[in-house]
């Protein structure tokens, strides 16, 4: 089985050490191009992003990490098994702030800049615009002040190149993240689908451990309704006896973006002496 990843950008560390958090066991130097995992049956290819697309489609790999706008942009035909919760950014049209456009449907007969010829050629027949594209391979922020575009499609994560260059978004063509991808062929392949499957396993573990945190706290007995009540777990909690026979040990998880307001709730059901501990993986 092979998997395709970025071999150099903006998905190249998240995407390594989300595959160690996987328990893999691979080198990775930046002039290497394959690398075999020692102790997992894959094989690593370390890819420009634009290809990965194709590579999965065509069967060259099997798998891929790879952002959703590059999908689209080839149009390939292609499994999105996991989003991998990183690589967030939106394909946007955007003009110059003192241009007085404010819709994409002012934009025919015009020119817009893009290195996402494909995407904006879709959006803009969907539309019924009929505009000049015009692909670009780097700097496309700059293409409506040298005066080569009127507009431009383009990715954005935060939105300051645009404001650096006094471009406003007028539109969102689609927001993106990066997504562990595979070939449908793959999929149906008996062997090559049980791989997957352990790596999904693997992935989907790696990824809810982020959401969550370990809780172990001493409750008194009496209390106990009161705490079970704001921490019921993934399932129900884990209640041990304690030395003292009026104190119980409670053993929970909860969700990382609620953590404080829980603490706070521990505390004033009576809950004391909260031990926080990371997870590493939660296989559920």
């Amino acid at each position: 089985m092979r998997l395709a990843i970025q071999k150099e950008g903006r998905l190249t560390d998240h995407t390594l050490n989300l595959l160690r958090q996987c328990g893999l066991e691979f080198d990775s130097y930046k002039q290497r191009l394959f690398s075999t995992v020692r102790n997992f049956e894959m094989d690593i290819l370390f890819s420009r992003d634009d290809d990965i697309p194709e590579y999965i489609e065509s069967g060259t790999v099997d798998l891929g990490v790879v952002g959703q706008n590059l999908i689209y942009e080839e149009g390939v035909d292609v499994a999105e098994l996991q989003a991998v919760g990183f690589g967030h950014c939106s394909l946007v049209v955007a003009v110059p702030k003192e241009s007085g456009l404010t819709s994409p449907k002012q934009l025919g007969g015009l020119k817009i800049a893009t290195s996402y010829p494909k995407s904006a050629e879709k959006y803009l027949k969907s539309i019924g615009v009929k505009a000049e594209v015009v692909t670009l391979s780097g700097a496309v922020e700059l293409a409506p002040s040298l005066g080569v575009a009127n507009a431009i499609v383009e990715i954005t994560a935060t939105g300051s190149s645009l404001a650096l260059n006094d471009l406003a978004p007028i539109e969102t063509i689609i927001k993106s993240e990066a997504v562990l991808a595979a070939n449908k062929h793959s999929l149906q392949h008996p062997y090559k689908a049980k791989n997957i499957n352990r790596l999904l396993v693997r992935v989907r573990a790696a990824l809810s451990a982020k959401d969550f945190k370990y809780l172990v706290m001493n409750v008194p007995r009496q209390n106990l309704d009161k705490v079970v009540a704001v921490v019921p777990g993934l399932k129900s909690p884990t209640v041990v006896p304690l030395n003292d026979p009026d104190w119980v040990g409670v053993h929970t998880v909860i969700r990382q973006d609620t953590f404080w307001e829980v603490i706070e709730q521990l505390k004033e059901a009576g809950a004391g002496g909260i031990l926080v501990v990371p997870i590493e993986q939660i296989v559920m």
